[in-house]
């Protein structure tokens, strides 16, 4: 159904408020809300889902497999590591939906198994579909000969110099695991002797050094490290006889997190908590399903964990997040079709100056990957560091890529003699080592670094440049809802908007001088609504106002776009909106507390995920307001860490021509049905089927072909332009 379609439907049936409001619900009740750590794993299995599905490509399947091992690592690291540290610190107090931390952390184990189980049948199919497409992966028994001897010799010049077996006895205490390391126990003992000696051997995988998986020969044939190392143990333990080999992993807590209040320097804060965290607790131990029950309590005793709730038995590749090497092998025929993104077409013509180009256009909206990064993004600020009328760049920094051209550009533009400042947040979770070496890197050149306002993330996505234009200074910006990462900018779906309005160019002189300063007070904001004293405010506002226009008989409706939808206030206020009529569409990406279709509280409100070749990260907020259409985009998600304590900043878009791009993403992803997956009332997941005469393509196939044609229009457009000038010239 069409955006106006959708609307007409509305208008023909509209609701009473008060046949809505007659069945009374505690909104506090937990009844209401889902949990955020259960809903965060569902989304898990949505993904699981695009490596078991036969459409999908065979290599993307197997990338699939590999994101759910990764996202089930930090998914430890992070959530599971703080809610054990609200259980050590004997924390009771209930979450939104009536968990205790400990219930929280059982109920989430029950799911993790289920998820283990999937991931090995997987697994499983995979290796024998690769084996068809003629790349094999294989243990080391099942090698010929020729292709032991090929593995041994590997393993002899590139693996062995490497390892450093650790003891375990009186004089060798047991040894330090780092997190996430692939490590084998092996147990030996001397020829003719019942005494046996433990040993770890740390597989040189995690470091970078070597490759999870040693290419045998010139063919796609391919054979664990691990296995390759289990099988030369006589080389690590000569005249030695092995009686054991098991293979295990730990994952540690990453909430490690310091008072920045009490620091004196929040540098050196972060890379204390750094050094903290290589150390923190442990909070899972994956072994293989054959390690003995004595070599597993000894390892729980060692790593002070619990044997019967923290150990996990992986079958098949421990640490599948490794199967990202396979994934990316060259076989363009087991991948979905190339993409490349296109140029946007308004900065496609013949003008080189990017400035003139948002001066003539007011704002342009940009959309990811469809749209390149480097030609927008990276060109705004290549040109800002060399156009000799820029006076100053302001940015804020949350990731970035290792070898960032935006970086490497702001550093040419700090020795082109300008004004250069950047807000760094030291706190981006695992890329805090990175932004360390950035900011000092910044500093190096005179740039002016500063690491944002105390207690807050600054998680907003902002380029902010002065130029002295021949009428006088003009403010130009881009606002996106995505990091500064080249890398993450052709995977993740994001939005992004290049403007000189002089009302956002205001107001963002004053958040800039916020976050160089911290000081809060008197500070007004006319068009945008940053966080965290002003997005969540208006978003109650707005939500509240459709009601009272639904209750006067307009039409309401509200569709809300964002990777996850946690915040309680805001999930109350649009149960309220549901009740009293309101027609309102959630895409929600990943954790999502609502529950739909409750009659009587939600039957007004539709709830999808859309997941698939690329991972929806923008957030887009609208609001029909009586025909008065509000349109917003956003670095934040609905969830009350970042509405409240966190920087970030909503902006509207409101040229006509951008609202219409906005209204074509959500529409052609509100009518998905290949890659859309709708909550039902209990929180689970049903995928959408096209039906007959409906469009089978994903929302990524359709918006990869409409940028395609955007583009394609504006070159015949100029290049008709260029042919009727010639012929005036003539």
């Amino acid at each position: 159904m069409s955006f106006d379609e959708q609307n007409n439907a509305i208008e023909r049936e509209p609701i009473s408020a008060k046949q809505q409001l007659s069945t009374q619900f505690d909104l506090d009740s937990s009844e209401w809300f889902l949990n955020r750590e259960l809903t965060w794993l569902e989304f898990n299995r949505r993904v699981l889902h695009e490596g078991q599905d036969s459409r999908t490509p065979l290599l993307e399947r197997v990338f699939f497999l590999s994101v759910v091992g990764s996202n089930l690592d930090e998914f430890f690291m992070k959530r599971i590591g703080g809610l054990k540290q609200l259980v050590g610190a004997g924390v009771k107090k209930l979450s939104v939906d009536g968990r205790t931390p400990q219930e929280q952390i059982y109920d989430c184990h029950i799911v993790v198994q289920d998820i283990l189980k999937q991931n090995q049948m997987l697994e499983k199919e995979l290796k024998t579909r690769l084996a068809e497409a003629g790349i094999v992966l294989m243990g080391y028994d099942q090698l010929t000969k020729e292709q032991k001897t090929f593995a041994n010799n590997f393993f002899s010049d590139n693996v062995y110099p490497l390892l450093t077996p650790q003891g375990m006895d009186p004089a060798h205490p047991f040894p330090f695991i780092s997190n996430l390391s692939l490590n084998l126990l092996v147990k030996v003992s001397y020829p003719n002797t019942e005494h046996a000696y433990l040993n770890r051997i740390k597989v040189p995988v995690d470091s970078g050094v070597s490759s999870r998986f040693i290419k045998i020969g010139e063919e796609d044939l391919y054979v664990p490290i691990e296995d390759v190392i289990a099988n030369n143990l006589d080389l690590l333990f000569p005249g030695m006889v092995i009686e054991s080999c098991d293979f295990f992993r730990v994952t540690r807590n990453a909430i490690t997190e310091r008072d920045q209040e009490q620091a004196n320097d929040l540098l050196s804060m972060i890379e204390s908590a750094l050094r903290d965290r290589k150390f923190a607790e442990i909070v899972r131990l994956e072994v293989n399903p054959d390690m003995s029950m004595p070599l597993r309590g000894l390892l729980a005793a060692e790593l002070n964990i619990n044997e019967e709730k923290d150990v996990f038995e992986v079958e098949g590749i421990i640490a599948k997040r490794h199967l990202m090497q396979i994934a990316e092998l060259d076989r363009q025929d087991l991948r979905f079709p190339p993409h490349q993104p296109v140029d946007h077409p308004e900065l496609a013509g013949d003008d080189p100056n990017i400035f003139h180009i948002i001066k003539q256009r007011g704002s342009i909206l940009l959309q990811h990957p469809y749209e390149s990064f480097d030609t927008s993004v990276e060109r705004f600020i290549k040109e800002a560091s060399r156009d000799p009328k820029v006076l100053a760049i302001k940015m804020t920094l949350y990731r970035t890529a290792k070898q960032s051209r935006v970086m490497q550009y702001l550093i040419d533009a700090a020795q082109n003699g300008k004004q250069v400042a950047v807000v760094v947040e030291l706190k981006a979770r695992f890329d805090e080592s990175a932004n360390i070496l950035w900011a000092r890197s910044l500093e190096e050149v005179g740039i002016h670094v500063t690491y944002g306002v105390v207690d807050l993330k600054t998680h907003s996505k902002v380029i902010f440049v002065v130029r002295k234009d021949f009428d006088g200074l003009h403010r130009y910006a881009h606002i996106g809802t995505g990091n500064y990462h080249a890398g993450t900018a052709r995977g993740y779906s994001d939005l992004g908007l290049l403007t000189c309005d002089a009302v956002i160019g205001s107001d963002l002189t004053e958040l800039f001088n916020y976050l160089t300063t911290g000081y809060t007070l008197a500070r007004k904001y006319k068009k945008l609504l940053p966080c965290p004293n002003f997005l969540k405010k208006k978003l109650l506002e707005k939500i509240d106002r459709e009601s009272k226009l639904q209750a006067e008989g307009k039409a309401g409706l509200i569709q809300l776009k964002t990777n996850a939808l946690e915040d309680k206030e805001i999930t109350i206020a649009l149960y309220k909106a549901s009740q009293a009529g309101v027609h309102i569409d959630l895409i929600v990406r990943d954790s999502c507390r609502l529950r739909p279709g409750i009659p009587g509280l939600s039957e007004n409100v539709r709830v999808i995920s859309i997941v698939g070749r690329f991972l929806e990260h923008s957030r887009v907020f609208y609001f029909r307001n009586d025909g008065k259409e509000e349109y917003f985009i956003s670095s934040a998600d609905l969830m009350k860490r970042n509405l409240e304590s966190r920087v970030e900043v909503c902006t509207p878009v409101e040229s006509p021509r951008l609202q219409a791009l906005l209204r074509e993403m959500l529409d052609i992803q509100l009518n998905d049905r290949h890659s859309c997956w709708e909550m039902q009332s209990d929180g689970s997941y049903v995928q959408l089927q096209a039906q007959q005469g409906e469009d089978a393509r994903s929302s990524f196939e359709l918006l990869i072909k409409n940028a395609e044609k955007r583009l394609k229009t504006t070159h015949r457009m100029l290049l008709k332009k260029g042919k009727a000038a010639s012929k005036k010239k003539k």
